[in-house]
C-alpha cells in the first residue's frame, strides 16, 4: 500500500497565483482478513506495503507507528483476524515500486523450474526431500530457493508457502502448505512445539549414551563479516532464548578401513528439537564438544579438510522424521526421508544404516 501525497487541484481562475493547500498525510487502518490470519506483521505489511524498504517497515514497527488494536507490537507478531492495523503514512516513489516489480520478475525469472522428490502430497500440504546445498528461499545473496523453482515448476498452483525451514546445508522433510488455512494449522502445530522433529546427525567423538538433554540457551548475532551466528549463553543473560534439544545415540561409527585418512570414532545420533531455535543442533553439539562432520560455521576445520580429503564434502546433518496432525483431517502423519546417498556410504556397512535409511510412510500413504 503505497501513500503518495499529490498537489491538490486548484480552480483555474487563480492557479496561477495560489495553490490549493495539501492535506497532511493521514494513517490508514487495515482490518485482517481470514487469509491474513497467522501471518507475522513484518510480512503482512510487506504485502500492503508495496515498494516500501524492508529497513523502513521494521523501523516505523520499532517505532510504534505501527500498532494493532491500538497496542504496541514487534515484527513477530501474529496477527488474527478482525485485528485493526494502524499503518502510519509512508511516502513511496512510482520509481520505486517499479524497480521492486522488476526485480521481482528478475528474481521469477531466474528460478529455474525444479522438481523435488515427493514424500507425501494432498489438496493442503507437500512433503517435500530436500536436498543438501539448496536454500529453501531466496535472499542474502541466494537468487532462489525450494519455493522459488516450486513456483516455476507449478504456474497453476494458486498457493505455495514454506510451513518451516532447514539451513542450506541440511537435508531431509520440508513441508509446503498449498492452502493458507494449511499454513496457519501447520505453523500454529510448530509454534505450540506439537510436532516431533528429528534428525540424524554424525559427531566427532563417542557420545556418552546417559547425555540426553541439552538445554543452554542460545543468542542469536551477526559477526564482523555481518554473517549470522549463533553462541550458547549463561543462563541469566537476558539475550539468551530458551532451547532444548533431545539426543539418542544410534551408534558408534568406526571409519571405514579404507579411508585415506586415519579418523577418529564417531556417533550417530538421533536429535529431537522441542525448540526450533535458528543453528540450535549445529551449536549445542558443538558446544558439548561434539561437532557435527562437516559443518563448516560451529565444526572442527582440521576434520572437516580431512572428510573431504575422504570424499565426504557435506555437513552431515539430516531432517529425518517429522510428526504432526493432517491440519484439515487431524490425522496423525509421519514423514521419514531416508539418508542421500551421498551419505549412505559412510554407514552402509553398519547394522544401523538400515535402520537410518529404511524407508516408511506418512500415515496410510505411499
Amino acid at each position: 500500500m503505497k501513500h503518495i501525497i499529490e498537489a491538490a487541484s486548484v480552480d483555474r481562475e487563480t492557479r496561477v497565483q495560489h495553490a490549493a493547500p495539501v492535506a497532511p498525510p493521514q494513517a490508514t487502518q487495515i482490518t485482517v482478513d481470514e487469509e491474513s490470519a497467522g501471518q507475522r506483521l513484518d510480512n503482512f505489511l510487506m504485502r500492503h506495503l508495496k515498494g516500501v524498504p524492508k529497513t523502513h517497515v521494521y523501523r516505523i514497527i520499532r517505532s510504534a507507528e505501527v500498532r494493532v488494536n491500538k497496542g504496541r507490537v514487534s515484527a513477530d507478531t501474529r496477527v488474527q483476524a478482525g485485528d485493526v492495523v494502524r499503518l502510519p503514512p509512508v511516502r513511496v516513489s512510482q520509481s520505486m515500486v517499479e524497480k521492486e516489480l522488476a526485480m521481482a520478475q528478475r528474481v521469477g525469472s531466474a528460478a529455474p523450474a525444479r522438481q523435488f522428490p515427493i514424500l507425501f502430497e494432498d489438496d493442503e500440504l507437500i512433503a517435500i526431500d530436500k536436498p543438501a546445498g539448496v536454500a529453501v528461499h531466496g535472499g542474502s545473496g541466494v537468487s532462489f530457493g525450494v519455493i522459488e523453482q516450486l513456483r516455476m515448476a507449478r504456474p497453476g498452483a494458486a498457493f505455495l508457502e514454506l510451513v518451516h525451514r532447514l539451513d542450506r546445508d541440511t537435508s531431509g522433510v520440508l513441508l509446503v502448505a498449498k492452502k493458507r488455512s494449511a499454513l496457519k494449522a501447520l505453523q500454529d502445530q510448530f509454534r505450540g512445539r506439537e510436532t516431533g522433529k528429528t534428525y540424524l546427525a554424525l559427531v566427532a567423538g563417542a557420545w556418552p549414551a546417559n547425555q540426553k538433554v541439552l538445554d543452554k540457551p542460545l543468542h542469536k548475532y551477526l559477526d564482523a563479516a555481518g554473517e549470522r551466528r549463533v553462541k550458547v549463553v549463561s543462563r541469566d543473560d537476558p539475550e539468551g532464548m530458551k532451547s532444548v534439544t533431545l539426543v539418542k545415540l544410534n551408534q558408534l561409527v568406526a571409519w571405514p578401513q579404507a579411508a585415506v585418512t586415519v579418523m577418529p570414532p564417531f556417533s550417530l545420533l538421533e536429535v529431537t528439537i522441542k525448540t526450533g531455535r535458528t543453528h540450535q543442533i549445529r551449536v549445542h553439539l558443538a558446544s558439548e564438544g561434539f561437532p557435527i562432520a562437516g559443518d563448516d560455521k560451529y565444526g572442527d576445520f582440521e576434520l572437516n579438510k580431512s572428510l573431504q580429503k575422504s570424499g565426504f564434502k557435506r555437513m552431515f546433518l539430516h531432517a529425518w522424521r517429522l510428526t504432526l496432525l493432517h491440519p484439515k483431517t487431524k490425522q496423525e502423519l509421519l514423514f521419514t526421508a531416508r539418508l542421500p546417498p551421498e551419505l549412505t556410504p559412510w554407514l552402509k556397512s553398519l547394522p544401523v544404516a538400515q535402520l537410518a535409511t529404511e524407508k516408511t510412510t506418512a500415515g496410510n500413504h505411499e
